[in-house]
């Protein structure tokens, strides 16, 4: 899509003043046949990234960002036909073509259930942990260090916090997350089905139009009805830790696959599993799993890691990288790490950032770096630390 006039906007763009950057929003018309909206922020090189209806971040190339930047504007079809074939000298009929490819695209993604809580139209998913970036493209939330019952307090770092945000304070901080741009952010922990509040930011992240996730033991999503609370709160997306054994496990798993909502499953490799992993992995494809995340917990297990990802690909399973994943005994998160040889995983920093349960922010989970607390400092500050 936007072949040619994406060739034209590269050999042009350093001579055709882009689109301004900033944070713009666009409500479709009372007609319309789907209610929708949307928020998109222009980055300075003239890439954005589009939110539509609090649930999907699509990540745009030049000429995408421009069209929705037209749109978001209240500008008619003809109209922006015109000025696209004026700034990049193409043919009309060029430009026409593209705008309604991109606007087919967009309107079948609004109509659509379920969806990856980000989609790429147009560009490399490796590109943004490259790109100088405004603001990042998600934060993830530590409401609290609190785990379930049975699980050992010593995998969450309660030594590095004193005190937990109250509701009011949790509130501010996604409305300063929306105010830095930032289109999305993911509840974790601990856990943080333990917040007795968590539908109600769940409810505050819908409001503003943030895209909100969560990484959950999945205990108390066995009660269907404080799960469909979460649901019609506005949460988008959930990561499900496994747990082979657990018979809560796979009773939360039944009831959320069914439901309106897109589903990851995070495994985590171990010596004692090894063996059975892909019974394991076939399991779950049975149970209808379609997008899956795996870590291991020592390098040492690199090679059946690997494999691992090429049975889940066998098995028609989308394999998810860049999400967090949740504290646990075998704390894959701290592998993850000595992999990337930096200790620093890729994108921690950039593309994304981590606060914890009393508002200090981190490049990344398990990255003890203080760049600043939330509530108190100037998000330009704790942005440039990074």
């Amino acid at each position: 899509m936007f072949n040619k006039i994406e060739q034209v906007f590269d050999n042009l763009f350093m001579k055709v003043r882009p689109v301004p950057a900033g944070i713009y929003q666009y409500q479709a018309p009372a007609d319309a046949p789907l209610p929708y909206k949307w928020h998109l922020r222009v980055e300075a090189d003239g890439t954005g990234l589009l939110v539509i209806n609090a649930s999907t971040v699509l990540h745009l190339n030049h000429t995408a960002a421009e069209y929705a930047y037209y749109l978001a504007q209240g500008k008619k079809k003809a109209e922006i036909v015109q000025l696209v074939a004026e700034r990049y000298d193409v043919e009309k009929n060029q430009a026409e073509k593209d705008l309604d490819e991109f606007i087919e695209k967009v309107t079948l993604l609004i109509g659509s259930e379920d969806l990856d809580p980000v989609t790429y139209l147009d560009m490399d998913r490796v590109t943004p942990h490259s790109k100088k970036l405004s603001a990042p493209l998600r934060i993830d939330c530590a409401l609290t260090y609190k785990v379930s019952p049975g699980t050992e307090s010593a995998v969450a770092p309660n030594e590095r916090v004193n005190r937990e945000l109250t509701t009011q304070e949790w509130e501010t901080v996604l409305e300063n997350i929306w105010n830095a741009g930032v289109p999305h952010v993911v509840f974790t922990g601990g856990e943080p089905t333990l917040r007795d509040d968590l539908p109600e930011l769940i409810s505050k992240t819908e409001q503003i139009g943030i895209v909100s996730g969560l990484l959950t033991d999945g205990l108390k999503l066995t009660d269907k009805k404080y799960l469909d609370t979460l649901l019609v709160s506005g949460l988008d997306h959930i990561m499900l830790l496994a747990d082979e054994a657990s018979k809560d496990f796979w009773k939360a798993l039944k009831l959320l696959m069914p439901a309106d909502i897109a589903v990851t499953v995070h495994a985590t490799l171990t010596i004692t599993n090894q063996a059975g992993f892909n019974a394991f992995l076939e399991k779950l494809s049975k149970e209808n799993v379609t997008s899956l995340s795996l870590s291991a917990e020592n390098e040492s297990l690199s090679k059946q890691l690997e494999e691992a990802s090429h049975k889940t690909a066998a098995l028609g399973m989308r394999l998810v990288w860049d999400l967090p994943v949740p504290y646990s005994a075998s704390h894959p998160v701290a592998f993850e790490q000595s992999k990337a040889g930096n200790h620093m995983p890729e994108g921690a920093g950039k593309t994304w950032l981590y606060v914890e349960p009393d508002g200090d922010v981190l490049p990344a989970q398990g990255v003890n770096r203080v760049l600043g607390n939330i509530l108190k400092d100037p998000w330009q500050k704790i942005w440039k630390r990074r």
